[in-house]
């Protein structure tokens, strides 16, 4: 097993994970007091032997692309088991791993497998109520109807979380990167303590989408307050209401209906409207066309939100754009 120690740092009160996007070199980044994971997007990321450091299948519309960087007001220790690699400090635990489908049996399986394994581990640490959980798979729209291969992942998904979630379901995010099309990701952030789940008046509740959506329905919460309750973990979000795609081929509506979305949750979870610069939030766009005007959009409605675009495909293929991220109180 592979470890690392974090140097020390002066305690400080308890509060919610930092997320930000930040410039410069990861080993930089990572030796900075408190890392708890730093997460490069696309091919040119520097490849990195830190378990901390997690190289995201999904490219960027941005350059330089920034890096996602999380970080905890107390020392972290990190390590690898497996094919797992994980860090924890603070009452947080980062922990994320990687497969082939070639190597274990196709979609369904692999699924199943990267949960049965993620769930074994953190049932063993202290930091086990999983709050966050994003999932990144290749070619996620290929295949029809129930041969879809985002429904083969939701089925391999719900067989291999037995138990996992028995408090509720995580906030979470689906998303098919244009890579390796039998690489599947997942990566999530767990802590000692609960924190609540978050729902959208204006959506179903994933789990209970009718059959039309799959054997088995999406699994995960609208959003989730983080323990502390001065950050809200927001799921993937597009233009959905009730159970129903909207605006279909309309990249504009379909914007203007998950910044819709995105408020009804602010107002569930009960935070004031609106982001700011402390709140970072991604941007998945289905086609690479439409990023410019993607762009446009956010820097008119959401000036000065800190944004990352990102190359990936939404988990219903009418869907052109879909947003998560983090709020801050």
């Amino acid at each position: 097993m592979q470890g690392c120690e974090n140097p020390q740092i002066d305690p400080l009160p308890r509060r919610a994970l930092q997320v930000c996007y930040r410039a410069g070199a990861a080993s930089a980044l990572l030796a900075e007091p408190g890392t708890l994971a730093l997460l490069g997007f696309g091919v040119s990321t520097p490849a990195s032997t830190d378990p901390r450091c997690l190289q995201v299948a999904l490219e960027t519309f941005d350059a330089p692309a920034p890096l996602e960087l999380w970080q905890v007001n107390a020392p972290v220790s990190c390590g690898r088991d497996g094919a797992l690699c994980w860090s924890a400090g603070g009452g947080w635990l980062f922990a994320a791993i990687e497969l082939d489908e070639r190597e274990h049996g196709g979609p369904t399986a692999t699924a199943r497998l990267a949960y049965e394994q993620l769930h074994r581990f953190v049932a063993m640490r202290e930091a086990r109520h999983v709050l966050r959980v994003w999932n990144y798979l290749g070619a996620i729209n290929h295949g029809e109807g129930d041969a879809e291969r985002y429904k083969h992942f939701c089925d391999g998904r719900a067989a291999g979380m037995g138990d996992f979630f028995a408090e509720g379901f995580p906030a979470a995010t689906a998303i098919g990167h244009h890579g390796d099309g039998r690489r599947l990701q997942v990566y999530l952030l767990a802590s000692d303590q609960p924190g609540m789940r978050v729902e959208n008046p204006r959506q179903v509740s994933a789990w209970r989408y009718p059959r039309q959506y799959g054997r088995t329905p999406p699994s995960f919460a609208r959003a989730m307050l983080l323990p502390a309750q001065d950050v809200l973990a927001i799921s993937g979000t597009a233009a959905v209401v009730g159970h129903a795609s909207a605006h279909q081929d309309d990249l504009n509506a379909q914007l203007e209906e998950t910044l819709l979305n995105l408020e009804a949750l602010l107002a569930s979870a009960g935070m004031a409207t609106g982001f700011d610069g402390q709140s970072p939030l991604k941007i998945y766009v289905r086609h690479g066309a439409d990023a410019a005007r993607v762009r446009a959009f956010v820097q008119r409605r959401l000036p000065g939100v800190p944004t990352l675009l990102l190359h990936g495909d939404i988990c219903r293929r009418e869907l052109l754009v879909e947003i998560d991220g983090w709020r801050y109180a």
